[in-house]
């Protein structure tokens, strides 16, 4: 069912007509005008609806219709469905979806937006992909709506506005309200299904061939001529790609870079799709992370302040690399570990440390493994010739929790609601 009481298609209404049982909302049924001898059943929790309805499907001669607003295979009830009955069971009549509701009332284009939902999800998987991407619709719920939304970005997402959708498909009341994070999280709102959080000055990418979020780079460990740095302070290229490897950085991840110089790990977690925090203690090192952020187009929140004191003001990451630390560096990974959701990365040169870390991982609950990367790179040499140039040795520790809990689970999106 279209949104706002728009009119049923011809196939939509013969197939009311035809019903023996009809599921869904209050707000559904009542919309439907569904004739006298349909048995109605008012959607509570999902479960025992899917259970009343196998019981009438066991009769041959009934006739199901389930009501939804929008796209029902669009983040809906008919993943549900066709779990429980199968595909063939099912005859689909979708109607337009919030989120393309939402941009065409902005009147954009979203082929190149990243739709999350956070319907009965972890709310914080939507924060990290507003934080990490130009433009973002984010499915609301109880609990995570535009309010708890915004006030989990206002620190975090300073270029971010919010456009916030109500009544979409109502000609007569339908509207998106612009505000920012603070002014999302000071106000109450009514019933919102969407919101889109964007980046106003990176609204139109260049022409896609591909859907969503854009594609993962083609290339990474990057070089490190790719980033301005100073004095060779950066994570050489072969330390990086196997701490790449190690971290997973992936959309709706969160990623501290700590001691992060230059901010090529962050940077180039970014460019998986996770956000990014990149912490440095020197004021130069701050600036140029922003300008190499910006270099290569993506969100990195560079943090100026030392390990561990400043991490306390940041959210917990899924992942963290640890690029420096000297004498902290024990009470930076302890530090790191209480925090992490996933995996902690050391990269370090002093064979002194590594008995340190290791034991900051173990007592913390992770499992800790690691090597010694020895490289040595071509180079040329007079006379048309080349040579190998041996790189300082970099021990490389890792550490994965073994209490590891997955992220995002919660109640299923589905429960008490046809969307």
């Amino acid at each position: 069912m279209g949104a706002g009481g728009a009119p049923l298609d011809a196939r939509a209404r013969e197939l009311l007509a035809a019903a023996t049982v009809a599921v869904g909302g209050k707000r559904h049924l009542d919309a439907a005008h569904l004739h006298d001898g349909v048995e109605r059943i008012v959607l509570g929790p999902l479960a025992p609806a899917l259970d009343l309805l196998a019981e009438r499907l066991a009769d041959e001669r009934a006739r199901v219709v389930v009501l939804a607003s929008g796209d029902p295979g669009f983040f809906g009830i008919v993943r549900a469905l066709a779990e429980r009955f199968g595909p063939d069971a099912l005859e689909i009549r979708p109607g337009v979806s919030s989120v393309a509701a939402a941009f065409a009332k902005a009147g954009l284009p979203w082929d190149d937006a990243v739709v999350v939902s956070a319907h009965g999800r972890d709310l914080r998987t939507a924060v990290n992909v507003c934080r990490a991407h130009p433009k973002t619709a984010v499915l609301t719920g109880p609990g995570a709506g535009p309010r708890e939304l915004g006030a989990e970005l206002v620190h975090r997402a300073e270029r971010r506005v919010l456009l916030v959708a109500s009544a979409l498909g109502d000609p007569e009341h339908e509207r998106l309200k612009r505000v920012t994070p603070a002014e999302a999280a000071e106000r109450v709102w009514d019933a919102v299904s969407v919101v889109l959080c964007l980046d106003e000055e990176r609204l139109l990418s260049p022409v896609r061939t591909v859907a969503g979020p854009r594609p993962a780079p083609d290339r990474w460990a990057l070089d490190e001529g790719a980033f301005a740095h100073r004095d060779s302070m950066i994570t050489k290229f072969e330390v990086r790609a196997l701490a790449l490897a190690r971290l997973g950085p992936r959309t709706g991840d969160f990623v501290w870079d700590v001691g992060a110089g230059c901010g090529s790990v962050a940077i180039e977690c970014a460019r998986f799709g996770a956000a990014a925090v990149a912490v440095e203690k020197t004021a130069d090192g701050v600036e140029r992370i922003r300008a190499n952020a910006a270099a290569h187009g993506v969100d990195v929140r560079a943090v100026h302040g030392a390990a561990p004191t400043v991490l306390s003001h940041l959210a917990d990451p899924d992942a963290v690399f640890i690029g420096g630390g000297g004498r902290e560096l024990p009470a930076i990974v302890r530090a790191c570990a209480r925090r992490a959701r996933r995996t902690v990365v050391v990269a370090l040169a002093a064979l002194d440390r590594v008995p340190q870390v290791r034991a900051a991982l173990t007592e913390s609950g992770y499992t800790c493994d690691g090597v010694l990367l020895q490289s040595s790179r071509l180079a040329p040499l007079p006379g048309d010739v080349t040579r190998l140039a041996a790189a300082n040795p970099v021990f490389l520790l890792w550490g994965d929790r073994t209490d590891l809990l997955a992220a995002g689970n919660g109640p299923s999106p589905y429960e008490g609601v046809l969307k």
